[in-house]
């Protein structure tokens, strides 16, 4: 693992419990809508690159397909596998990165959700996915998504990284479908769905680089498209975000 992977790995074995029970991860609406958008042929193999836990990866075997699940985070992987064990050999997972998968023979799919913007270079993570596929192979990848208005887009990665230190960018929606297209892959098709982030829910499963008192008070002093907050009532704040679905065909 190079730096950036270790720390990544080194602070998803600490979020790993909270993570596995987090409102966003976990809903089963967004989980059926990710399978829908894929669209896969019965009974695919499919790459789940950055499984975490296996939330995913549990999703599309419940549908029917055969998953293997690499992510950097022993901790996970542990989750992953004791989630998944129901499944006996139509699941399987493995520690490292998607960049040093064995795909002998290709897969049909690769999946992945939340996992670009931790991703230095998005375009070479997803071109990564597409070489482990066969032809007409199927990349997909949701993540929450920024405002195009740079100084927007500036004010939420700074947040970010505050909350999380492993946090390198989150993508526009035009960037994400960009990135598809620049790592070779056609019949490029996008979806935007909104969801909700509790502030405190979600800062205190993360990597903090900075106090919560800064993170929320700046959270306060601004907005972007994909990351809106609004205080409540009852003094806790709703985070109004977008994740994108976007899926490409080798």
């Amino acid at each position: 693992m190079d730096s950036h992977e270790r720390a990544l790995a080194d602070a998803f074995d600490g979020q790993a419990a909270r993570f596995e029970r987090a409102p966003v991860q976990t809903d089963p609406a967004a989980l059926s809508r990710l399978v829908a958008f894929a669209a896969l042929e019965p009974e695919s193999w499919v790459l789940d690159a950055g499984c975490g836990p296996g939330i995913v990866a549990e999703a599309f075997l419940r549908a029917g397909y055969r998953v293997h699940g690499v992510d950097l985070s022993g901790e996970m992987l542990r989750r992953a596998r004791a989630r998944c064990a129901a499944f006996a050999d139509r699941a399987s997972f493995e520690q490292g990165s998607v960049f040093d998968v064995a795909s002998d023979p290709p897969f049909d799919a690769a999946v992945s959700r939340f996992v670009v913007h931790h991703a230095p270079d998005p375009v070479a993570f997803i071109g990564a996915k597409a070489r482990c596929l066969g032809q007409r192979g199927v990349v997909v990848v949701s993540d929450h998504v920024t405002d195009p208005d740079p100084e927007a887009n500036r004010w939420h990665q700074e947040i970010e990284r505050g909350r999380d230190r492993t946090h390198v960018r989150n993508l526009t929606s035009g960037e994400l479908v960009d990135a598809f297209a620049r790592a070779g892959l056609r019949d490029i098709q996008l979806s935007e769905d909104p969801f909700e982030l509790d502030f405190d829910e979600w800062f205190d499963r993360g990597t903090p680089a900075s106090p919560k008192s800064e993170v929320r008070a700046a959270l306060l002093s601004g907005n972007a498209r994909g990351f809106t907050p609004r205080s409540r009532p009852d003094g806790g704040v709703t985070i109004g975000c977008i994740r994108v679905m976007v899926r490409g065909t080798r």
